[in-house]
């Protein structure tokens, strides 16, 4: 049975890969494994926020059946089964190297073995209340955070080095197969880089081309996103030197990327070995005047998606809607554990190429909103199911950016798909429930109590 390598970024919006589309920036090595393997060109995470998705990853449970709603982890069951865990009970050596943030310790998740597990966070988070709204009054001050810092590069490096050593050292020796998840922080925000490569791309400093004047960014959860990050202070030098970092982190990341895989070839892994590229979300990098995550809009829940080696055909591009979960799946597959039956997703192994009846859902529930949100795409349509505001139908197909929302003039489709939403969830119902579970979290933190709510 093949192994895993999976590498998995952190804010990574696709569509700033030369994979995807995009015109300038260089990632050589994410164009040689698509070439070697499978684009899903149309992937999502479960939530636009990083604890939500890699819990939800981690669990192969939907956002709201876990209660992980945001990067706030009181009173989230630490004791949830992991795919780490369940893969290691049936004899697959199971390795997480790098970021967890998700709702137990990494020493806590069952994995086989855990090598450089950074946290990245604290159990709690003040700034998640809706209602009254909270707004991150620091994130002003992240405006500035981008240009030449050498030394911004150093965690990521220390925890691909210590993937490499564990091919090198490790892999060769078992006799048995293994997955080895390799998490980094870039292109995560502060967008701070290299030298060499931030001066790979003075031409990416650019502003967005479509900002806070459009239809789209003036919807009422648009308007609170960007409310609690303050994002209207950012000046235009912020916003093209923002842009700019984010491109030479990209790149960074690709490097990472060519490290791994090389250092499988090296060690005679690399025949035997599916390769996985994919991130936890993505990033708006301006759009609609929206930084950072925490929108179901595309350029912050859509995921890069590549997988090559024995499972998987060459230079093939799958339109088909897959997420995160599926991703998951795939370790399954891929070393022929078992995987329980109640978890979400299918192997990526196994998606059709075209499957415009295939349902991916995604949610959101994190800081910056007064309400939850709910999303289903369905071949070309995306449907965005608001509670306490209008809900959302785009037509991706004919509007890519998500400029236009069609909900008026296509209610059959909007019927359709809150049908296929119900059968997931009752939105109403989550909403409630994650106000009450927010509260709860809310009053723990004020009583300095972190224990379950």
């Amino acid at each position: 049975m093949p192994n895993v390598l999976l590498l998995i970024s952190d804010e990574h919006n696709p569509f700033y890969s030369s994979v995807y589309g995009h015109p300038f920036v260089q990632t050589p090595a994410m164009d040689r494994l698509a070439g070697n393997g499978v684009t899903y060109t149309n992937a999502y995470c479960p939530s636009p926020l990083c604890t939500p998705s890699r819990s939800a990853f981690m669990s192969g449970r939907r956002v709201h059946e876990i209660q992980a709603y945001s990067n706030c982890r009181i009173g989230v069951d630490p004791a949830i089964p992991t795919c780490g865990r369940i893969l290691s009970e049936q004899d697959v050596y199971s390795v997480h190297v790098g970021k967890t943030h998700v709702f137990a310790p990494g020493g806590e998740l069952g994995f086989s073995e855990t090598r450089c597990a950074g946290e990245n966070m604290g159990a709690g988070d003040p700034e998640i209340g809706r209602r009254p709204f909270r707004i991150r009054r620091a994130a002003e001050e992240r405006a500035a955070q981008f240009g030449v810092k050498e030394s911004h590069l150093r965690v990521d490096l220390e925890r691909v080095d210590a993937a490499i050593d564990w091919i090198s050292n490790v892999a060769p020796s078992l006799d048995t197969p293994w997955t080895l998840s390799v998490n980094i922080i870039h292109p995560h925000f502060p967008h701070y880089t290299s030298q060499e490569l931030w001066d790979l791309y003075p031409q990416g400093g650019d502003l967005p081309e479509y900002g806070a004047d459009q239809e789209t960014a003036n919807h009422p959860r648009a308007r609170e996103v960007r409310e609690h990050f303050q994002t209207g202070a950012f000046t235009e030098e912020q916003v093209r030197g923002q842009r700019r970092g984010y491109l030479a982190c990209v790149t960074f990341v690709d490097r990472q990327l060519e490290r791994l895989v090389e250092a499988l070839k090296a060690f005679g892994q690399y025949d035997e070995t599916n390769v996985v590229y994919t991130s936890d979300h993505g990033e708006m990098l301006g759009k609609f005047g929206m930084w950072w995550k925490c929108s179901l809009y595309d350029d912050a829940s859509r995921i890069p998606c590549i997988a090559a080696g024995p499972d998987f055909p060459s230079g093939v591009r799958v339109s088909t809607p897959v997420d995160l979960h599926d991703v998951q799946a795939s370790l399954f597959k891929s070393t022929g554990a078992e995987r329980p039956s109640d978890w979400v997703g299918r192997p990526l192994q196994s998606i059709p190429d075209h499957d415009d009846q295939r349902v991916v859902f995604s949610e959101y529930h994190g800081h910056g909103v007064r309400h939850s949100a709910f999303m289903v795409r369905k071949g070309k349509w995306k449907y965005i199911h608001h509670i306490d505001a209008p809900h959302q139908l785009f037509d991706l197909d004919r509007d890519p950016d998500e400029l236009q929302n069609v909900y008026a003039a296509h209610p059959a489709v909007a019927d359709n798909l809150e049908s296929e939403l119900r059968l997931i969830c009752d939105p109403e119902g989550e909403n409630d429930r994650a106000d009450w579970f927010i509260e709860a979290q809310l009053a723990s933190m004020s009583n300095g109590d972190e224990s379950r709510p």
